[in-house]
Formats: C-alpha cells, structure tokens, sequence
C-alpha cells in the first residue's frame, strides 16, 4: 500500500507521527487506534479502504513514534481532542471527514464527537470497544441502583483498570512482555494465527497506561452530559472480553442519529476480522453519504 508520512505539533509541543493512504480526492477517513497499540494495528483494515477513501491514522502521544509526554496530566481527554483537531487541520485544512477508533482511541474520539466545534466537520463516527467515559458514569450509576448483576458484570470485565492505576507496577509490568508474547495473548483470544506482531508493544503498554490514569477517576466521579454531534455507529464485538455490549445501550440516550450493528468477534477484530470491520466501516459511511446526497 502506498502511504506518505508527515509529523504533526500539538498545541503542547508534542509531535504527532501521522500517516496518509491513498487518494487526497476521496472522502477523508481518519482512524484512531487504542491500547496498547499504534497506529499499525489498522493496517490490515486500511488495505480494504484504501481504495474509496483518503485515509489518515496516527500515533497517539505516548504511543508508536510519537513523542511522550512527562506528565499525566498531558493525556487528559481534552488534550487528546487538541491531537485530533490538530492532526485533521495539518492534513485537511478545513476538509470535513469521517472517524472511526478502537478501544482507546475510541473513547479519547468521544470527546471530539461531543464537542460542538466539531459539529459539521466529523460526518459520521463508528466506534469499536470503547465507550465514552461520560456516558458509561452515568450507565454504571443506573445499573448499580436498578441492576447489580449488570454493574459487577462489567466491573469483572474492567478489572485492569484498577490495576493501571497502580503508579510502579502498571508501567514496569510491561517490560516483561516482547512482540512474540504479547502476539501470542492477542492470538489466544482471537483464537485465530499469525497476527500482526506489535514491535513497540513494551512502549506503547508503559506509557499508554497514563491514558487512564489521568481521565478514569475524574470522568466517573464527575460525569458530563455529552451529546454528538453527528451520526455514530456502534460496532459491538458480541464476544469483547473487556468491553460489555450492555455499555452501548446507554449510547442512544446521547446521540440522536444511532445505528448498532453487531460482530461475532472479540476485541481485536481489526486483526482478526479486518474485511468485516473495514465493509461495516465503509456501508455506514456510504450511508450518510446517501443521505446527504
């Protein structure tokens, strides 16, 4: 695949490694990948995109070729909405585009897609395993005054959240993981071979832990009420092992234009089900293209 690489400053200093596939022509598609991964998790999806979009992913701070941040605080949501506004108008200028992001690129996305500078400007937003941390607050607050059983179902789901909030152990934990390791968990859970190996997986793992560090406790303990801006999708994994399809059933509260489709996958379906995700991707976007048309 053809691809031209470009850095990007944030509006921090932090400099962003970004990555543009196929036609500048086509609409623009930018992808936000989680953790603990970069960018090149995408890859095998943007091989079955590259042909009717212009697609833009990029390393997240902390994470693949990107710069890391010293402090905590410099990866609280409202900073990693910056990234994105500062990514898509060093790439795009004023062009509108569509988003779509895994895990935590997800749930850093949410940000943008509630935030009413960006109304017009993101077209349409499918999200995959990652909530907004907003709504899942006010999810889990229900949940735990109606349905318990719900609420510590998911709380089992999110135990490593706990745990990443542990100042040593969480980061040097990482160090004890290398590709072969880390590709072979991904393998067992995605219960299919030869995946695409992580080679940075040691740093993305250490440095992306801050991601909850700094937005898990003020966002559940102080929620905000965030309402989209523009049509999303929500691309539920029927067999996530973190993250609960329960939590997408607060999303129609919030975004007045939803659609909910589901995939019998597990978590890292950008590997394991590439094809899959890339024709959900490209269906719901032809969709909204229609209706605007």
């Amino acid at each position: 695949m053809q691809v031209q690489t470009q850095w990007v400053n944030t509006t921090d200093q932090q400099r962003l490694f970004v990555k543009l596939w196929g036609n500048e022509a086509n609409p623009a598609l930018v992808l936000v990948h989680g953790y603990p991964d970069n960018q090149e998790v995408w890859e095998p999806v943007i091989q079955h995109l590259i042909h009717d979009f212009y697609v833009i992913s990029y390393d997240v701070r902390g994470a693949g070729q990107s710069s890391v941040p010293r402090n905590i605080r410099d990866y609280r949501l409202e900073q990693l909405s910056l990234d994105l506004d500062s990514v898509t108008h060093a790439v795009l200028g004023e062009r509108c585009f569509h988003l779509a992001a895994h895990d935590w690129g997800s749930i850093q996305s949410w940000e943008s897609v509630t935030e009413p500078k960006f109304r017009s400007r993101i077209l349409s937003y499918s999200t995959i395993s990652g909530p907004c941390l907003d709504h899942a607050a006010f999810w889990m607050r229900e949940q735990f005054k109606q349905h318990k059983t719900k609420f510590f179902k998911q709380m089992t789901r999110s135990w490593y959240i706990a745990v990443f909030q542990l100042p040593f152990i969480a980061p040097t934990a990482w160090n004890f993981f290398n590709a072969e390791r880390w590709g072979k968990m991904i393998s067992q859970l995605e219960q299919q071979e030869n995946l695409p190996l992580n080679q940075n997986i040691v740093k993305d793992g250490k440095y992306g832990v801050n991601l909850y560090r700094a937005n898990f406790l003020p966002r559940l303990s102080r929620p905000r009420q965030r309402f989209a801006v523009c049509p999303v999708q929500a691309i539920v994994l029927k067999k996530d092992q973190f993250v609960g399809p329960d939590l997408i059933d607060e999303m129609p509260k919030w975004v007045k234009d939803f659609s909910r489709v589901e995939l019998n996958a597990n978590h890292w379906a950008i590997l394991s089900q590439p094809e899959q995700v890339a024709h959900l991707i490209h269906n719901f976007i032809q969709q909204k293209l229609t209706a605007t048309t």
